[in-house]
Formats: structure tokens, C-alpha cells, sequence
């Protein structure tokens, strides 16, 4: 089961089925959005300050204090927990409900189109959502601000910037100064450190990075969080020339001939094994020297501080002889 929800995760990201909406605006769903908050935002605030837009643009009003919030977005889920307030959660989406630091047996919801009268019934102080939230009808939205509950769109970013301010972001709203500020340190500096390594690679590897498997094989270009690790590692992305998330043609991987395959699919037994005796692409460097490795899932789909445990698997993957440590 925990497979297949992250899986249906995946898909949702790269095919960014819905946007979050609300009443009062629009809601871009661009990393953009996220750092044109990030002022608002900033962990450097006072701790009783909060923000007066979220960053989807909507108009906000955070309570001075939260004792109970519902989150449907597990990247969220995950910041939460390591500000030290999950036990503060007494709703969640079915990915979240299986994540360490969320209590048992909480209340369950489809995070693509979660029941209001539900939610409703739970009296948040805060709703989190994600742009992976089908909430276009603003009616559902303005009922549940009517009694009292903050709704809260945090659009899935799509850059490393995008995803620091997204933790600034959820600080504020907390009022989780000294914790964001902590993980953002963590963040940065393993961000740092990688980019320091990165920096002495002369001969870039090419790799190709699989976020779903055949027959319908999708990936990304530039503009996503994770082409940026890949550069940040010193290596090359075969589809950089690209925009986004991509669905990919086994031709298109097979003529760029690359040195390494990376896959994060979890809903298969053995998703090396599958690329490695894939049919048409023994030529390719990578399974011809068994370069193809596994990345952790969760860590490299959810846009959050966890990304640096995706960006050591894939660094060390890449170049072993570098990353060792």
C-alpha cells in the first residue's frame, strides 16, 4: 500500500493535476510564488509574527496560537514533524498517516479531493494544503473559512530555493523560529558541502533519472528541484535541454548514452533489475558497466529538508570516488 500511495504521489507531481484556489486570488504554482512570500515568510521574524499571505497568494489570517492543525500534503507533513509539532495534527492525507512522528490511527483523506463536512468536523486551527489538492471550487473553500479554520495553499515548489522558503514559510506560521532556522542551517550546509565537491568535477557524467517506469517512463528537465542536485553534484542531466516534468521516449534515453541511471520507483520488486534487462538497451553505458542505482523515494519526491538524504544516495551513486563520506 505504501508503495502504491507513493507511486499515485509521483504521478501527481509530474503531471500537476490541480492547483490549490481560493476566494480571494489565483494561485501560481511555481516555486515563484513561494519566494515571493519569503519577506513575510522570513524564520528571522519574531516568533509571535506570522504571515498575512500564503504562498499561493491568498490573504490569511493565522491564529496567534494552533493547538490542532489537518495536513494534505506530506512534504508538509514532514516539516512539521521535525519543528518539533506533529502531535498537533489530528488530520492528515493517507501518505502522511504512515510517516514517523504522526500519531496512529489518525483521521485519513484523499489528499486529491479530501471531504469539507469531513474537516470541518475535526475544527483545525489550520488546514495545509498543496497545489495537488483539487479545491477549484471556491465555495468548499470559503465554508471552511467561515468556521474558523485557516486555509493554508503552499503550491509544491520546484526549486531548492523554492523549497527553503517553504520551510521559512511553515516556521512563521508556527512560530517555530529556532527550529526553522535550524533545519534550514542543516539544509544549507549539506547543500554547501555537496556543491564544494561538485565543483571539482572536470568530466561531467550523464545521467538519466527515472521517476516512473516503462511503458510510461517519465523524468525531468531543468526548472525541477532535482536537476538542480544533479548539478550541484557535478554531473549532467541527459534531458536538461527540457522543461519540467517529462514523459520519455526509450529511444530519446538510448541516444544519449547515459554513464549513469538513477530510479526512485518504489512499486516495483526490483526496478534495477527491470532497467538493466530492459529490452533495447543493452548499448547503453550505463547497463552495459551496471551503473543503474536506486534512490530512496520519499526523500527524493517530497520538496523538503529530506532531500539531502536523495542528494548523498545520488551523489555517491554518481561518483563513489568523490562522495565517500
Amino acid at each position: 500500500m505504501k508503495k502504491m500511495l507513493s507511486f499515485a504521489l509521483t504521478l501527481l507531481m509530474v503531471l500537476n493535476l490541480a492547483a490549490c484556489s481560493s476566494p480571494q486570488s489565483g494561485a501560481p504554482s511555481s516555486s515563484a510564488a513561494s519566494q515571493a512570500v519569503s519577506s513575510e515568510a522570513s524564520v528571522s521574524s519574531a516568533p509571535e509574527s506570522r504571515p498575512t499571505k500564503d504562498p499561493s497568494g491568498a490573504q490569511i489570517s493565522v491564529p496567534d496560537s494552533i493547538s490542532s492543525m489537518v495536513i494534505l500534503a506530506p512534504s508538509i507533513t514532514e516539516m512539521v514533524v521535525a519543528m518539533g509539532q506533529g502531535e498537533k495534527i489530528v488530520g492528515c492525507d493517507a501518505q502522511s498517516a504512515q510517516l514517523q512522528g504522526v500519531a496512529a490511527d489518525l483521521p485519513a483523506f484523499d489528499m486529491t479531493a479530501p471531504d469539507a463536512e469531513q474537516l470541518i468536523a475535526l475544527k483545525p486551527d489550520v488546514l495545509f494544503l498543496s497545489n495537488m489538492t483539487y479545491y477549484d471550487d471556491a465555495a468548499a473553500i470559503q465554508q471552511l473559512r467561515q468556521m474558523g479554520i485557516c486555509v493554508i495553499c503552499i503550491p509544491t515548489s520546484e526549486s531548492l530555493e523554492g523549497i527553503k522558503s517553504d520551510i521559512a514559510f511553515v516556521a512563521s506560521v508556527l512560530g517555530a523560529k529556532a527550529e526553522g532556522e535550524a533545519i534550514l542551517s542543516g539544509l544549507q550546509a549539506e547543500l554547501d558541502r555537496v556543491a564544494e565537491i561538485g565543483k571539482t568535477v572536470t568530466e561531467k557524467k550523464k545521467v538519466y533519472f527515472e521517476i516512473a517506469a516503462a511503458p510510461s517512463s517519465y523524468s525531468f528537465g531543468s526548472g525541477v528541484f532535482l536537476n538542480e542536485m544533479l548539478e550541484l553534484i557535478g554531473a549532467e542531466n541527459i534531458l536538461k535541454d527540457q522543461q519540467g516534468w517529462l514523459a520519455v521516449e526509450a529511444e530519446a534515453v538510448v541516444a544519449a548514452n547515459p554513464d549513469v541511471i538513477l530510479t526512485n520507483v518504489n512499486y516495483l520488486d526490483d526496478p534495477v533489475g527491470e532497467l538493466l534487462s530492459r529490452d533495447g538497451w543493452q548499448g547503453v553505458s550505463a547497463i552495459k558497466e551496471k551503473q543503474v542505482y536506486s534512490i530512496d523515494n520519499m526523500s527524493s519526491t517530497l520538496p523538503n529538508q529530506n532531500i539531502v538524504k536523495a542528494l548523498r544516495e545520488m551523489a555517491k551513486a554518481i561518483y563513489p570516488e568523490l562522495y565517500s563520506e
